[in-house]
């Protein structure tokens, strides 16, 4: 499954995309160290992150993948666990190429890619920009089920060289139908899945508007969610699934039930983040560094805290900008600081010992807006950055605090 552009959402099966927009109280984290589980390599400089239900999930899979070998090679014993743990391990092996794929296409279109994480349920490539066209959306979405399904025929191939009924023929077999599976279910229309992100693609070539393509695979997507909670528990019941209902009992069926839950939940919560994530990307030029910049007055160092708010309060300004001798900025006090001095105090401590010092990254130009916007300041964290005009010109501070209470606004507005 794939979720491109859409803030980390887990996707059974396989595959997913996430362009990590939004500061995180006022911290962002840095590309460089996503995190996210447990380091495995970086195979095209992406890093791939293991994550701690992955491991829950590959001990379900060896247990239930055993209980099949037991009825199928019983000589075995309990060397079967070790060839259901091989077949998990390869499994997921083949998620990992399917998201990849991903990955792939992602940087040939010059989309960077902030990390590949196996998890429950399968993987997500957190892509962190949005493709600019419906054919390169398409494309990027088509290529990981396109490598599943390839991987599937590779499997069948290898099968016709070895004997059916043996350890090789029954793991060929399954890797070839569980890649054939991760396909199949990815390429169903609906967001979050690789097909609702095709589907996005069609509808945005259609109608022009990449937000239409968004909304009716978000709404697929939802639909999708229903039907796999109502009717993959009547299918295993009935037997479609597993060639008969002659060994169904009490615990396969909440079994199904659970699975049916979480796959659907899964799905319905990757629609509605598409939605949202959709919804703030079509409001992120209305983020302005001029309009959410507050007006500051500037103030040598060594001026008392006190003074230097008696100043700001008669020009109608919310922040303070530390300047040298000739008026060139050298720091910006900092609010929480402010804030932690008691008003006692102020007149002696100086707003030279409140200023962060002001570095190349913290100096915002003040037509900066939307993603640019949001790529500077996740490029430096910071809680206060300075405005500047062309001319070098102080206009003002950025306070990551105003930037995320436009992110609230934004996410807040009603859903299409």
């Amino acid at each position: 499954m794939d979720e491109s552009g859409d803030s980390g959402r887990p996707q059974p099966g396989a595959g997913g995309t996430d362009p990590a927009a939004a500061p995180d109280g006022g911290k962002p984290k840095r590309p460089s160290d996503p995190g996210g589980g447990l380091l495995m390599g970086r195979p095209f400089g992406v890093p791939v992150y293991v994550a701690p239900s992955w491991f829950v999930v590959a001990a379900l899979i060896t247990w239930v993948f055993g209980g099949q070998l037991d009825r199928v090679l019983p000589e075995l014993g309990g060397a079967r666990y070790l060839v259901a743990l091989f077949f998990a391990i390869a499994f997921y092996a083949s998620v990992l190429v399917h998201e990849l794929a991903h990955t792939v296409a992602a940087l040939r279109y010059k989309l960077p890619v902030r990390r590949i994480q196996l998890q429950f349920f399968g993987g997500v490539s957190e892509i962190e920009k949005e493709t600019e066209t419906p054919g390169r959306e398409f494309v990027l979405a088509f290529v990981g089920p396109l490598l599943s399904l390839v991987l599937g025929g590779v499997f069948y191939g290898a099968m016709q060289f070895v004997e059916p009924g043996t350890v090789p023929g029954v793991l060929l077999a399954g890797l070839m139908i569980s890649n054939l599976i991760v396909a199949a279910f990815n390429l169903l229309p609906g967001l979050p899945l690789d097909g609702g992100r095709m589907l996005r693609a069609i509808v945005w070539k259609i109608t022009g508007k990449p937000m239409s393509g968004t909304i009716a695979a978000a709404w697929v997507g939802r639909g999708l969610a229903v039907i796999v909670l109502i009717g993959l528990p009547l299918l295993t019941h009935t037997g479609a699934l597993g060639g008969g209902n002659e060994g169904i009992g009490g615990v396969e069926t909440v079994m199904d039930a659970l699975l049916a839950a979480i796959l659907a939940g899964i799905i319905w919560t990757g629609a509605g983040n598409s939605l949202r994530m959709a919804r703030l990307r079509e409001h992120l030029p209305d983020l302005r560094a001029r309009t959410l910049t507050r007006r500051a007055v500037p103030v040598e160092s060594a001026t008392p805290l006190s003074e230097a708010l008696r100043r700001a309060n008669e020009a109608g300004a919310r922040a303070l900008v530390v300047v040298d001798g000739q008026g060139n900025p050298k720091g910006v006090v900092r609010e929480a600081a402010i804030v932690g001095v008691p008003e006692h105090r102020r007149p002696w401590v100086a707003v030279s010992g409140l200023a962060q010092d002001l570095t190349d990254g913290m100096k915002v130009p003040a037509e900066l807006a939307g993603e640019a916007l949001l790529d500077r300041l996740k490029a430096t964290p910071a809680t206060e950055y300075l405005v500047v005009e062309e001319t070098g010109e102080i206009y003002g501070v950025l306070s990551t605090a105003d930037v995320e209470r436009a992110f609230v606004k934004a996410m807040a507005r009603p859903e299409a």
